[in-house]
């Protein structure tokens, strides 16, 4: 039996609809082996907290400066440096999500965030491009959890066999999938054909 068109789409920040170059600038300049500031950030212990709504942005800043190699004053520089620039977006899939939300679909930002994001949001010039925003650091639930899915189609008005998700990461993926939702895993090979498809849209 052919799958019915999703009737909405959530759709990912980091990864998908917001790029980011890799800090190396601030690493060289402050002498931090390439890559390291992202994978502190990363750490699960600190990152969990900062996108589950239990400590502000600031205070995960404060928490990575102090993993750094470096002298106290240092680190925090060489964090408040990183900060600053707040990613750029990849306008090949903001002319989707548009093209959807025109077709009459309605489109749901659906993002593991701090409290940076709506900020952020307004930054980007995103700010109107989506019928709801769901953050995990307002929900203070963060995916994969099957809450944070079945939190996000309710903003949507639609169950979840009837929303189309995509993110990068393959652990919403799943998750996406285990709450009953249709699920496209986000790479460097993007299919818009297929994802029209899936929302029925020509």
């Amino acid at each position: 039996m052919q799958r019915q068109p999703a009737r909405a789409l959530l759709i990912d920040l980091d990864g998908v609809l917001r790029r980011w170059d890799p800090p190396t600038a601030v690493e060289e300049k402050y002498g931090l082996e390439p890559g390291l500031l992202l994978r502190t950030a990363m750490s699960w212990d600190i990152y969990r907290p900062a996108v589950a709504g239990e400590i502000s942005d600031a205070d995960w800043m404060r928490l990575i400066a102090m993993r750094l190699p470096l002298p106290v004053e240092t680190a925090a520089a060489a964090v408040a440096e990183w900060q600053t620039h707040r990613g750029y977006v990849d306008e090949e899939v903001l002319a989707f999500v548009r093209e959807i939300r025109a077709a009459g679909r309605p489109v749901g930002l659906a993002t593991n965030a701090t409290d940076l994001l709506p900020g952020d949001l307004a930054a980007l010039g995103l700010a109107d491009d989506f019928d709801v925003v769901v953050s995990s650091w307002e929900l203070k639930i963060h995916k994969p959890a099957p809450e944070f899915f079945a939190r996000a189609c309710a903003a949507l008005g639609q169950e979840p066999p009837w929303v189309l998700f995509i993110d990068d990461d393959d652990r919403a993926v799943r998750g996406a999938r285990a709450a009953g939702m249709l699920a496209y895993r986000w790479s460097e090979r993007r299919d818009f054909g297929y994802l029209r498809a899936a929302l029925g849209v020509r």
